[in-house]
């Protein structure tokens, strides 16, 4: 088991909600239950799932949660790309975030490639 709250990859996914909540603020209010809550509800699943995994008793199941935390990360990255067409962010938000989201993916990719298969 690990202490999530250690966890490098948890820490920078928190970051991201934040930034996550921070960005759809501004989307148009008819989005409140359509992407600005499907985006925040992602965010919040990637740093949940690695959270969720350090409490399993094997490397096998938590690479499960890390595998359903890198899902969010990519739907999360088409829900950016989603807000950037819609105009909904300035190209450099989406240029900056689009480099983050890709970064965490990278980050959980190796990490999962890291943990034996005990």
């Amino acid at each position: 088991m690990h202490n999530f709250k250690k966890l490098k990859i948890w820490n920078e996914r928190m970051e991201l909600v934040s930034e996550s909540y921070k960005i759809t603020r501004s989307f148009p209010k008819f989005e409140t239950y359509g992407l600005m809550s499907q985006m925040n509800r992602c965010a919040v699943s990637i740093p949940s799932n690695i959270s969720e995994g350090t409490s399993k008793s094997t490397n096998k199941h938590f690479r499960s949660y890390l595998e359903h935390s890198l899902g969010s990360a990519f739907e999360w990255e088409t829900q950016l790309n989603v807000a950037f067409n819609e105009s909904y962010i300035s190209e450099e938000k989406f240029n900056e975030l689009e480099d983050k989201i890709k970064q965490i993916q990278k980050m959980i990719s190796s990490f999962k490639s890291g943990l034996n298969g005990s």
